[in-house]
């Protein structure tokens, strides 16, 4: 049982070890909203939202999801009693449409506090039962071919399970060859298009086929399942849905009209943990694997994704990277790191999320921070 008497937000500027490139954009510094739940008997859950400074990938932004989550979401859990965390999502979205990224920061957070008031880790309380997450990289768009032949292969010798390559038009095809030209038929690899094409580049992308990747991710626009059915249908290569997917209904839509054959889960992105498993369960039931992607998040947004990634039909490697993959330093301690198999663990053997909270840290990296209550 959960009640929250206080709502603590901040926000954090964490600089970026290299630029992060994608179709839509470039991203050095990353702003990232922090939620705090205090709970009637002074438990603390953590929790983060994804959002980005600018609305390229979600209508979200993070100055969005803040006066959303203080005039409307954080109101609706604050001195209310929940039984489980579970039934936080229905109460946040009684009536309010979409903002699902502010939802989820509150969402995801009230496991978090209802996993350590039981004393019992997060993936426990969700029902994981992997202990190891295997785990890929996502390398942003380069500048040459060469260039991302060359962290192509740094990402291989680390012992990345899978490796993503973002694409647009103008660095695509002839980046991909020769990635799998300089790495070889057996290293897993896929793409992914942040909604960078259309569907009069079918033949273009077909080309795509002939290099055995798991999956393109995302190829049509963000909100559009219908015209990925038809290019699902021109291509071998397995369609993987990510920002179209936003909510357990989209996925048995894109289940029914056969416009993609995996999920990327980004709990973030759907509303929170409850939705994820929801979804989860659907792909399973159908035969659908999923994974779980990445934002960008830090330790904490990390962890929670660690800890869904637990559930048995996460069979992909996720983007649950190693901290120092983006960061010259986190904000948890001990900060997650992936062993030479490739493989984060899961933590099992402590409270909530698993990993401490830099205090210290966070308070000189915050920029901006409210608190509100009863």
């Amino acid at each position: 049982m959960i009640r929250v008497e206080k709502i603590h937000l901040c926000e954090i500027q964490l600089p970026l070890k290299e630029p992060f490139r994608i179709s839509s954009g470039e991203v050095s510094m990353r702003r990232v909203l922090i939620v705090k739940l205090i709970d009637g008997d002074g438990t603390v859950g953590w929790g983060e939202s994804v959002a980005g400074e600018q609305p390229y990938y979600s209508p979200e932004t993070i100055e969005g999801v803040w006066i959303a989550i203080r005039n409307f979401i954080g109101p609706r859990v604050l001195g209310r009693t929940f039984e489980h965390p579970r039934d936080v999502f229905p109460a946040l979205s009684e009536d309010i449409r979409g903002n699902n990224m502010a939802k989820a920061a509150i969402e995801m957070a009230s496991w978090e506090l209802a996993a350590s008031k039981q004393s019992a880790s997060l993936a426990d309380l969700l029902g994981g039962s992997r202990s190891r997450i295997a785990t890929g990289i996502s390398i942003g768009i380069q500048q040459s071919p060469a260039m991302l032949v060359e962290k192509a292969r740094a990402s291989a010798a680390a012992g990345y399970q899978k490796i993503k390559i973002k694409i647009k038009p103008g660095a695509d095809v002839d980046y991909v060859r020769s990635v799998r030209d300089a790495l070889g038929p057996d290293v897993p690899l896929m793409v992914d298009a942040n909604n960078a094409y259309s569907l009069d580049d079918i033949e273009h992308l077909q080309q795509l086929d002939d290099f055995d990747l798991m999956m393109i991710e995302q190829p049509l626009q963000w909100d559009d399942i219908v015209r990925h059915a038809t290019l699902q249908a021109a291509m071998r290569t397995p369609i993987c849905l990510d920002e179209s997917i936003t909510g357990p209904d989209r996925a048995e839509d894109m289940i029914s009209l056969g416009a993609g054959r995996i999920i990327n889960i980004k709990p973030g992105r759907v509303g929170g943990l409850t939705p994820a498993m929801a979804i989860h369960d659907i792909c399973e039931r159908h035969g659908i694997p999923v994974w779980c992607g990445g934002m960008l998040e830090s330790g904490i947004g990390r962890a929670h994704n660690v800890a869904l990634a637990s559930l048995s039909n996460f069979s992909l490697p996720g983007d649950v990277s190693p901290s120092s993959r983006y960061w010259e330093r986190d904000i948890v301690a001990p900060e997650w790191t992936m062993d030479s198999d490739g493989f984060v663990t899961v933590p099992r053997n402590k409270s909530g999320m698993g990993v401490d909270i830099d205090r210290d840290w966070i308070d000189e990296l915050t920029v901006r921070s409210e608190t509100f209550g009863l």
